[in-house]
């Protein structure tokens, strides 16, 4: 078993680590449209009224923009398109969600209390799943969108952006313009 895990540590990656991006973008997407979505569903008057109930300012206002942004900023991780501009109000979304509701229960998110006839029941959610989220994004702002993103250009197209789009000037040797005439530069500072 050591000559395997040893074996595995030299191999090399195969992949490049922006592949670490699509992972990272699907479970976020989709985790942020399914919460939206959940919210939709029961009806936005329900989400409204959990706001109300634990005091937080202009809770219809509040109730549509976090609908919006996890299904909107949701489908734009998922996409790979705009994961700067959509992360802000997606990591607000989480930090809210934090303070206002998991941070009494604890980090652990998964508190099991019973089983009963084989089903096990749990409690409230501490904010744990709420890190990852905000880690996903952190990690998602560092190494990029990866391959597959909507709005991504190739590789090639942005290296040649990052060249110095000035004229070089030319070297301080001799050089020939032409079969006849040869120019000789020379510095002053010798």
């Amino acid at each position: 078993m050591m000559q395997i895990l040893a074996r595995a540590s030299r191999l090399p990656p195969s992949i490049s680590p922006s592949w670490a991006a699509v992972p990272l973008r699907l479970v976020v997407g989709y985790g942020f449209i399914e919460h939206g979505y959940a919210k939709l569903a029961r009806g936005p008057e329900v989400f409204t009224g959990i706001l109300a109930a634990i005091g937080v300012p202009e809770p219809s206002l509040m109730a549509w923009a976090t609908i919006l942004v996890e299904l909107l900023g949701g489908l734009a991780v998922l996409a790979g398109a705009l994961i700067r501009l959509v992360s802000i109000p997606m990591a607000v979304v989480l930090v809210v969600a934090i303070f206002t509701v998991h941070l009494p229960n604890g980090f652990s998110s998964i508190k099991l209390q019973s089983v009963t006839d084989g089903v096990a029941h749990f409690g409230q959610p501490g904010y744990e799943t709420d890190l990852l989220y905000l880690a996903c994004l952190a990690a998602l702002l560092f190494v990029g969108p990866g391959p597959f993103a909507i709005g991504r250009r190739p590789a090639s197209t942005a290296r040649s952006n990052l060249r110095d789009p000035s004229p070089r000037p030319r070297s301080r040797s001799p050089c020939y313009k032409d079969d006849s005439e040869v120019e000789i530069h020379t510095d002053s500072a010798m």
